[in-house]
């Protein structure tokens, strides 16, 4: 029912008295149909919600702040690129059911950690909010992975938080990222979304 973006509007129009306007993307057309509802009856005149895949959406103008909030597996690295793409100066994203490098790792690389099905299934979570990090910084991002709510509330509380940095280490960070990814032999989608549209792409190894 996107309770964070009304509160996200709410903090910036009502409290800090900012001219925003604030765009809300869901797949599911009664959700989008609630929401438009909502937001008129509360006056929020410059909050508008899409049905619509965020991959697809055509932003008007400069993109300052793009947030996700649990979207599930990929949906995170399809935000996540998009923000890259507009040149959003800042980014919060809290992933969500990270399924994609399970799939991917190699058993052999770490068999004693591996082993186990839920401790493959945790790291293999965390290698892959590790890989958005990095990515992002060979962006020119700054990143921070951080814990935004006590783990009592939900195990899904890592934050991925973003600022474009005046002075990025790019080099570096594709070289930390080249290293990372060549010995866990993973591929994230995220790696695959920025390629199709930045020139800092990492470059393939034998």
């Amino acid at each position: 029912k996107a309770y964070l973006t009304f509160a996200l509007y709410h903090y910036l129009v009502e409290q800090l008295q900012m001219n925003v306007e604030v765009i809300g993307l869901d797949l599911k057309a009664d959700v989008v149909s609630f929401c438009n509802q909502m937001a008129s009856k509360l006056g929020y005149s410059h909050l508008r919600f899409f049905q619509q895949d965020i991959r697809d959406f055509q932003a008007q103008g400069q993109v300052d702040l793009v947030v996700s909030l649990h979207a599930c597996d990929v949906a995170t690295d399809y935000a996540l690129a998009q923000a890259v793409k507009w040149q959003a100066q800042v980014v919060l994203a809290v992933p969500c059911c990270q399924h994609e490098v399970f799939r991917q790792l190699d058993e052999n690389i770490q068999p004693v950690l591996l082993e186990h099905g839920i401790l493959k299934e945790r790291v293999s979570a965390l290698l892959t909010d590790a890989a958005r990090a990095k990515l992002m910084e060979t962006q020119g991002y700054a990143v921070r992975i951080m814990e935004f709510i006590d783990l009592e509330h939900t195990p899904k509380n890592l934050l991925i938080r973003a600022f474009r940095h005046s002075e990025p280490s790019v080099e570096k960070a594709k070289a930390e990222y080249e290293s990372f990814r060549q010995y866990w032999k993973i591929k994230p989608t995220l790696e695959k979304l920025l390629a199709k549209f930045t020139n800092k792409t990492i470059e393939e190894k034998p």
